[in-house]
């Protein structure tokens, strides 16, 4: 039985990953992660785990176990989210986005240090439609590092985190321990806005920045509680008898209004939809959160991957 399984992060980001593994019990050995704003926000909250900050490619996989102080097969799980937005349905979807590319980056510290599992979360429009094609690159570039792979889409809503947000979660074991991926099961019913809100305490200074224009107002009136905002679709009122939609990166793309007060949501509001704890801070503006926030993946849902994979994988390797 593993006591502290470990992990390295790839594609870190603010940490959101990072903290559904520090919550299942996971010892983080290293972070990377390329963007400013987003390092600093990791490291103001896991202060005590070293970071790469640069690019993925130019990281070795000499440098990488150095820094992790562990050697080749010594890891428990290498976890990354590499960047999607080439295969988003709320993008353009082009195939040969090079963002899509950066995967093999990914595959290639696979492929080299070898750790006993991995984890790797991508958006679902990757296995739709003419994306299909890019999936199955994925799947084979995996399984060519020497991995049993399986991909199965999770709603976060039924893990824990009030929002409706799939994405497609690839689990790896290496072929030689002779163990078959699995992904956990739902937890319960979804968790409604109502039930995410009750307790919170809001003050002048989380509502200063959350008002309306005159003609946002107008558009926000006339909607009705659930439905589109203006001439935006995915701009939508909350419900309180339902789940968020999906938070996306910027709040002209998939913004969340109050469901009954009209104004947008509070920073607080955010990171309760996205199952960030009151604790956790950004570092930055509104825009800076907002966009580290609908990039993560929801600390709730990766902690119940983790400790399915330390139960079901990391505890049956003798």
């Amino acid at each position: 039985m593993v006591s502290q399984p470990t992990v390295i992060s790839t594609f870190a980001g603010c940490g959101g990953s990072s903290l559904g593994y520090k919550l299942a019990g996971f010892k983080e050995l290293l972070a990377v992660e390329w963007d400013d704003n987003a390092v600093e926000t990791f490291k103001l909250n896991f202060p005590g785990i070293p970071v790469y900050h640069g690019d993925i490619a130019k990281l070795s996989s000499c440098e990488c176990l150095k820094l992790a102080g562990i050697k080749k097969n010594e890891l428990d799980v290498l976890d990354g989210s590499p960047p999607c937005q080439g295969f988003s349905t709320a993008g353009k979807r082009n195939f040969n986005d090079p963002r899509n590319s950066l995967f093999k980056e990914y595959a290639r510290l696979l492929k080299e240090l070898q750790p006993k599992v991995f984890v790797m979360e991508n958006v679902t429009g990757m296995i739709k439609g003419v994306m299909k094609q890019a999936y199955l690159v994925i799947i084979k570039a995996l399984r060519d590092c020497g991995y049993n792979v399986k991909g199965q889409v999770l709603n976060a809503m039924y893990f824990n985190v009030p929002q409706s947000r799939e994405r497609i979660i690839l689990i790896g074991v290496r072929n030689d321990l002779e163990i078959k991926p699995s992904h956990p099961k739902p937890q319960g019913k979804p968790i409604t806005i109502k039930a995410a809100f009750s307790g919170i305490i809001l003050d002048k200074n989380d509502l200063k920045e959350t008002g309306l224009t005159p003609l946002y107002q107008k558009y926000w009136h006339s909607s009705k509680e659930g439905k589109s905002v203006g001439k935006l679709a995915k701009n939508k009122r909350l419900n309180w008898r339902k789940p968020s939609h999906t938070l996306q990166k910027s709040e002209g793309n998939g913004g969340a209004y109050h469901p009954t007060e009209c104004r947008s949501l509070t920073i607080k509001e955010f990171k309760l939809i996205q199952s960030f704890p009151d604790y956790f801070h950004f570092v930055g503006n509104r825009h800076d959160a907002i966009e580290r926030i609908g990039n993560s993946v929801p600390p709730n849902l990766m902690k119940v991957i983790a400790e399915h994979i330390k139960i079901n994988i990391l505890d049956k390797i003798a």
